[in-house]
């Protein structure tokens, strides 16, 4: 198959490189040989639950992002570390963050959020259930713990109260499953 429309990177100058993620300026050829500079950012792989429980409730954590500036309800999620597995990371994530230890974890789907600027993987898993383990102890991410109704997810979705790629996507493929009655 032609690749007609396939971009040519010529060079990648590295700008900053961190643990959370490296900056670089590439220069990128477009098919019509316009030639252009755009940053990239190439961030660790991150993994995140949608833990939902038998009536249909998601776990969800209240914070404050400071990039927005905004108070926004997420799944708790974070940096698989290097040589971690990410189903270890998703469920140590989700006890750090939520005081909530998950049950079996399955994929549920693995993306890109903004894939015309940034390589940065999510991986998110679904866990039926969860035994409460005591209180969140990373005492930097999360305000508030709740069980949201998975139809009340959705008005937060539609309200901007979630607004990360990962959150929006869980609640938008378990609301459509469980329309489907795949439970």
């Amino acid at each position: 198959m032609a690749e007609l429309t396939r971009w040519t990177i010529h060079r990648e100058r590295v700008v900053d490189d961190t643990r959370r993620a490296r900056l670089s300026i590439a220069s990128v050829e477009l098919p019509d040989g316009v030639r252009f500079e755009q940053y990239v950012i190439r961030a660790p792989r991150s993994a995140m639950v949608a833990v939902l429980d038998d009536q249909r409730r998601l776990l969800l954590m209240r914070r404050h992002r400071f990039v927005i500036d905004r108070w926004v309800w997420e799944l708790p999620g974070g940096y698989v570390d290097d040589q971690e597995e990410p189903v270890v990371c998703a469920a140590r994530e989700v006890e750090e963050e939520t005081g909530w230890r998950p049950g079996a974890l399955e994929p549920l789907l693995t993306f890109q959020p903004w894939v015309g600027t940034a390589d940065a993987e999510n991986l998110l898993f679904l866990s039926r259930s969860a035994e409460h383990i005591g209180p969140p102890t990373d005492i930097n991410e999360t305000e508030q713990v709740a069980w949201i109704p998975l139809g009340e997810a959705r008005a937060l979705v539609s309200s901007g109260e979630i607004v990360g790629a990962g959150t929006v996507m869980a609640v938008l493929e378990l609301v459509a499953r469980d329309a489907r009655g795949e439970w």
